[in-house]
């Protein structure tokens, strides 16, 4: 933990460009010029707990790489829906007290209900909707989880001439692709655990729908993530990366804790 703490604040100059860091699940920290935006982190063994005693056991492969209360200096966090590895009390508490929460609209009763926060205090966004927040534009892109409902939103982040893409759980749906191209993305950051009745949970992605995904909105690279972080509900990379080959298709696969960098 401490070593990625150390790579954090080491890396945190002003140089034009932007550098991502995976924290397990769809839990990445993003860091420009000074700000931290900090999308769907789950760092804590909540779920864990809550199913220890059931058939449906959350058993986690990822150690957590970094404790919320040392992610202090994060600006911004988000939330793309209200399951616990996307919306987790224990993670996102420590954090509120400085930092901004964008959340989907439609979800504002039951987020102020789970973080026991004023419900006026996160900002809301829609499909189509935007938000600045410390120089970085927000703007709310529909997902499905499963299917496309307002409760399931992406975010596509702009700062300084650059766009990334967090689709949160997604699987695709008819015009997702048409809405996305538009936005000349440069980094999209996709869910590849894919999907099956027999995990009884929500689906995304599999590895080859993701890579053609980011193929199809022109992504200049897409980073996979929603794997390798419970035994029940995960799939290899393997797929994705044979995909994102045949396809021509740029792509980077980070360990937990690993960063991704870019510059002009």
């Amino acid at each position: 933990m401490t070593g990625l703490l150390e790579d954090i604040e080491r890396s945190n100059v002003r140089d034009g460009g932007f550098r991502l860091w995976w924290l397990g699940q769809s839990g990445f920290l993003l860091q420009w010029e000074g700000v931290h935006v900090l999308l769907d982190p789950y760092l804590s063994d909540s779920l864990t707990r809550k199913y220890a005693a059931t058939d449906k056991p959350h058993i986690r492969m990822t150690p957590i790489p970094i404790e919320p209360a040392q992610l202090a200096f994060v600006d911004v966090v988000t939330s793309s829906h209200n399951h616990t590895d996307h919306l987790d009390a224990e993670t996102l508490i420590p954090l509120l007290g400085r930092a901004g929460l964008v959340i989907p609209e439609v979800n504002r009763a039951f987020v102020a209900e789970r973080l026991g926060i004023d419900p006026a205090m996160p900002v809301g966004l829609a499909d189509g909707q935007s938000v600045e927040l410390h120089g970085v534009r927000f703007t709310g892109v529909m997902s499905a989880h499963e299917e496309p409902k307002p409760e399931y939103l992406g975010y596509v982040l702009q700062f300084g001439g650059w766009t990334v893409y967090h689709s949160g759980d997604t699987i695709r749906y008819d015009g997702m692709a048409e809405k996305l191209a538009p936005f000349g993305i440069d980094v999209a950051l996709l869910p590849i655990n894919g999907r099956g009745p027999e995990r009884r949970v929500a689906g995304n992605l599999w590895g080859r729908e993701a890579a053609q995904l980011a193929h199809d909105i022109g992504a200049k690279t897409v980073i996979p993530c929603h794997y390798e972080m419970f035994t029940f509900n995960t799939a290899p990379p393997d797929e994705f990366i044979a995909a994102c080959e045949a396809l021509g298709q740029a792509f980077h696969v980070m360990p937990c804790g690993g960063r991704y960098c870019t510059l002009r």
